[in-house]
This record gives structure tokens, C-alpha cells and sequence, in this order.
């Protein structure tokens, strides 16, 4: 995306994202769905992480962290609307036309993103300069706080440099805890709701909306917060404490649906808190080449974590027959985080 441009990567990567989506409908198989899998993963991979860097390349640092919690409240706003719609799609839907719920749902929710990736080819552009919609003067005063930001950074300036740089893998490491409790959140949230006692997949996605709802409040309110007073450490350690007290609370009251599901949204408000406020830490000091490829690391190393979390609650699920031993190990993994976060220094990072 770096040398190619944000529009036609991004447009790329979500029509090809959606039709892999879509193709699921011939899964069949379990080595199937693990190759189908592999191939959404591959689709997808530069979405995120291109997203951050377009980003950066438009507002300076002092800015970020609100506006990437507001472009990532799209991830909790889709729970909210997406969990209903799918839960009503595979009822609904059923059996029409031969197909399962299932089917319908991959086929029914792929249309808008492919219908979106072809009008981010019309209506996206890749920088500043090309934005006919700002005046000269808004593009050079833009220009200048973002170079400005860049005069202060002591970025690594090749592939090479960043894989060599500590603080990069420091930074991976704080990711890999955060994206655990995220992707456990979101992929095991029906199952945690159903185990609340709610039955039937519309309820199931209508209960597991409040958790997402209170969520987009926290993460805009956080980061609104942390780009008002210039501080990133501790607006990032309270959210994953809180997000750790909330997945244990809420395994331990799984019997309890109202407690379950207060303490389920405190998880959700503090996990998906923590992915916005994060990226204000290494694009305080990754600028150039070095956001783009030192970026694309973290992202990478950090999404290993969206393999290893579900596989691990399943496996520790089948082996103890309940929810609380997976919730645990994703509450110790945010305390790891928290710690690491207050292990990076305060003067690169609070700028």
C-alpha cells in the first residue's frame, strides 16, 4: 500500500476479502473450512494494519489515538448490528432454496463490503496532496504538523533496521497480549452469552450487542482522553486490568445473565479500548518506511494471537467441560500486557 497507494489496495483487499467470504458456502469439510480459512486470512491481511499507516499519513500524533478508536468503533458497531442480523439470517433463511442459515448469512453480509470496496476506488484518495475536497492552506497546515511529528521521531529507516529494532518486538509483544483478549471476545461472545442461560441465535445476538454498545463509548471516550493529555501508558494499563477483572467476573457469574453480562461489557469496554489506544505507542516513534514495514510487524506478530486464542479456549474448554478456564487465561494475558505497557518509556510515548 505504502508504494502501490491506499486506494486500490484498500479496494483490492475488501472485494477479494468478501468473495473469499462468500465462497464458504462450499465448505464441506473441516480441512476445508482450515484452507478456506487460510485463504480469508490471506485476503484480508493488509486491511488493518494499511488502515493504521493511511492514517498516520493524515492526522499528526496528537490526534491519533481518537481517530483510530473512532475508525476501529466499526468493530464493536458491527457486533452490534452483525450478531442480530446473522442470528435473524440463519433462522430466517433456512432451508430457502436448499441452503442452510449459514450459507445465506456468508452470501447476504458479503454484499455491502464488495459494494464499499468498489466506491473506496471513486471516492478514496491516497494523500493530502491529491484531496480536491481541502484547500491549499488546510493541505500545507496538515502537511507541516504531520512533518513536524516526524522531526521529533527517531525511526528506523529500513526493513532491516526495523526488524533489529528492541522496541519493535517490545511493541509485538504488548499487541500479541491485547489482540488474545480481543479475538477471544469476539469469536467466543455468543457461546459466553448462551452460557449466561439466553437462548436462540436472535437473543443470543441482541444480548451480545450491550456488551459492543458500551464498548464504542469507552474506547472514543478513552482516546479522546489520552490525546487531551498527551498520556498513552496508563490510558492503555486500566483498560486491560479492567477488561481482565471483566472476564473473570463474568466466567465466575456465568449462572447470574444480568452480572454476566455487566461484567462481559466491562471486558469488551477494556479489550476493545486497548487496540485503538495501542498504536499511538509505535507510531510515536515509527515514521516513513519504517510505520509501514514497523507496522506491518506488529500487526503480524500480534495476529498471531488471533490463531492461538480461540484454539486455546477450545482446547481448554474441552479438557475442563467449562468457559472459566479459557476466560482466565485471557485475563492473565491482559495483565501481561498491562505490565509491558508500563515497561516502555514514558518520554517516547507521551509526546
Amino acid at each position: 500500500m505504502y508504494r502501490i497507494g491506499a486506494k486500490v489496495w484498500i479496494a483490492r483487499i475488501m472485494i477479494t476479502w468478501r468473495l473469499m467470504s462468500a465462497s464458504f458456502i462450499w465448505v464441506t469439510t473441516p480441512n476445508m473450512l482450515y484452507f478456506m480459512r487460510f485463504l480469508l486470512g490471506m485476503m484480508e491481511a493488509g486491511f488493518y494494519p494499511g488502515i493504521i499507516l493511511y492514517l498516520t499519513q493524515w492526522y499528526p500524533s496528537h490526534w491519533r489515538a481518537k481517530i483510530i478508536a473512532l475508525f476501529m468503533s466499526a468493530i464493536p458497531i458491527s457486533g452490534i448490528f452483525g450478531n442480530p442480523l446473522s442470528g435473524w439470517i440463519m433462522d430466517a433463511f433456512h432451508d430457502v432454496a436448499g441452503w442452510h442459515g449459514g450459507q445465506w448469512m456468508f452470501v447476504i453480509e458479503a454484499v455491502p463490503a464488495i459494494i464499499v470496496g468498489i466506491a473506496v476506488l471513486y471516492v478514496l484518495d491516497d494523500r493530502i496532496a491529491k484531496a480536491k475536497w481541502l484547500t491549499d492552506a488546510e493541505k500545507a497546515y496538515l502537511e507541516s504538523e504531520i512533518t513536524a511529528g516526524h522531526h521529533e521521531k527517531e525511526s528506523p529507516h529500513s526493513v532491516a533496521a526495523v526488524f533489529a529494532d528492541k522496541r519493535i518486538w517490545h511493541m509485538c509483544l504488548i499487541y500479541f497480549c491485547f489482540v488474545m483478549g480481543q479475538y477471544g471476545l469476539t469469536f467466543w461472545m455468543p457461546t459466553l452469552v448462551k452460557a449466561s442461560g439466553v437462548s436462540g441465535n436472535l437473543n443470543i445476538g441482541l444480548i451480545s450487542a450491550i456488551p459492543f454498545l458500551s464498548a464504542v463509548i469507552a474506547m472514543n471516550l478513552c482516546g479522546r482522553s489520552a490525546d487531551a493529555r498527551r498520556e498513552r501508558r496508563w490510558h492503555l494499563v486500566i483498560p486491560a486490568l479492567a477488561g481482565a477483572v471483566g472476564f473473570v467476573v463474568s466466567s465466575l457469574a456465568a449462572d447470574n445473565t444480568v452480572i454476566a453480562i455487566i461484567f462481559l461489557s466491562i471486558a469488551a469496554c477494556g479489550v476493545l479500548t486497548c487496540a485503538p489506544l495501542f498504536w499511538s505507542l509505535p507510531t510515536a516513534f515509527l515514521s516513513g518506511t519504517g510505520a509501514a514495514a514497523g507496522i506491518a510487524v506488529i500487526n503480524s506478530v500480534g495476529n498471531l494471537a488471533g490463531f492461538l486464542s480461540p484454539y486455546l479456549i477450545g482446547i481448554l474448554k474441552d479438557y475442563t467441560h467449562n468457559n472459566q478456564s479459557g476466560m482466565f487465561m485471557l485475563a492473565g494475558t491482559l495483565v501481561v500486557g498491562a505490565i509491558a505497557v508500563l515497561r516502555t518509556s514514558a518520554r517516547m510515548v507521551n509526546r
